[in-house]
């Protein structure tokens, strides 16, 4: 398991039953500097369970600290404090992927905070689970999970998502790094790291996949149409039957007209696969030229450039 004993800035553990140990017997009690002016520092205390976050200002009287925090006054912390309210839309669907209880409940009150839609899950087979159920727009990934590796959790989950997924772990080799980012992570962050850190990396990822996601919905090359939002082509016409692996193929090289791409590639950006066996890409390719109503021998839209890779082109 991956200690992040540095997660959030100023976490220190907060003794005596007053501060709210054992509470509910599951939960353990961290307090928070807030960091704001005035001549003596004011503290949070919060009280993170395996599966939720709350927060209450123990240094304050109960009638005040009872208030609901998403619109916190800062004046029930710090009298002499002007009072403030957040509010913000919410940003993105984030899942975090990490088996300690207490690192993940860190993460999601933070995330939350800047107004995220957290999901979890602490083992591997539960997060590809939530990635196929209810898909995350980023994802992030702890490598020491108690039932896969990060690792093969990672390889799995790039078999059935394209967002993006940040691997946060304590692991620091360079060689796991290198290796991890070519089998599909997108980022890197080695534990301790700040909350602002991690939302920074989150925020950077979410400009990446908004700025790709603005290619054109339909594309059109000669008769053949491909229409990203509703997944869906057509060909003179008529509509073809794609498996979804035959249609993100297409898209994929559509996306791209009179350009060889690599088969290399091909397993890389649209099977999410680091390595494999270029037989697989030569099947999909040979189904959808039956589909596109031709062959090999005399290609219409798709060119196999011999040892090089396949082509998307207009017909000739």
């Amino acid at each position: 398991m991956d200690s992040c004993s540095a997660l959030a800035v100023g976490w220190a553990t907060a003794g005596g039953v007053g501060a709210g140990e054992d509470v509910a017997g599951a939960g353990r009690t961290v307090a928070l500097t807030t960091g704001m002016p005035g001549p003596m520092p004011a503290f949070l205390i919060t009280t993170f369970a395996p599966n939720q976050a709350t927060q209450t200002a123990m240094t304050v009287p109960a009638a005040q600290a009872a208030r609901p925090t998403m619109n916190r006054s800062i004046s029930a912390i710090m009298p002499q404090a002007t009072l403030w309210t957040r509010t913000v839309p919410d940003m993105a669907r984030v899942l975090i992927v990490e088996d300690d209880a207490y690192v993940r409940s860190a993460m999601v009150a933070d995330l939350t905070q800047r107004s995220h839609a957290v999901r979890t899950a602490g083992t591997a087979l539960d997060g590809i689970r939530e990635v196929s159920s209810h898909p995350p727009e980023v994802v992030v990934l702890d490598l020491g999970l108690p039932d896969l590796d990060g690792g093969q959790a990672l390889k799995m989950m790039r078999t059935i998502t394209t967002a993006p997924i940040l691997i946060a772990t304590a692991r620091d080799a360079e060689a796991e790094i290198i290796r991890l980012l070519n089998d599909g992570a997108d980022d890197y962050v080695v534990k301790p790291f700040s909350c602002e850190h991690l939302a920074a990396r989150i925020a950077a990822l979410l400009r990446r996949a908004s700025q790709a996601s603005a290619a054109p919905s339909v594309i059109a090359i000669a008769g053949l149409s491909i229409d990203q939002a509703r997944r869906e082509a057509r060909l003179d016409g008529r509509r073809l039957e794609l498996s979804r692996r035959e249609f993100d193929l297409l898209a994929y090289l559509a996306l791209r007209p009179g350009t060889v791409v690599s088969r290399q590639e091909l397993l890389t950006e649209v099977w999410h696969q680091a390595y494999g066996d270029n037989q697989t890409i030569d099947v999909h390719v040979s189904w959808l030229r039956r589909k596109l109503g031709e062959t090999a021998a005399r290609p219409r839209y798709l060119y196999t450039v011999r040892g090089v890779g396949v082509m998307l082109d207009t017909p000739r």
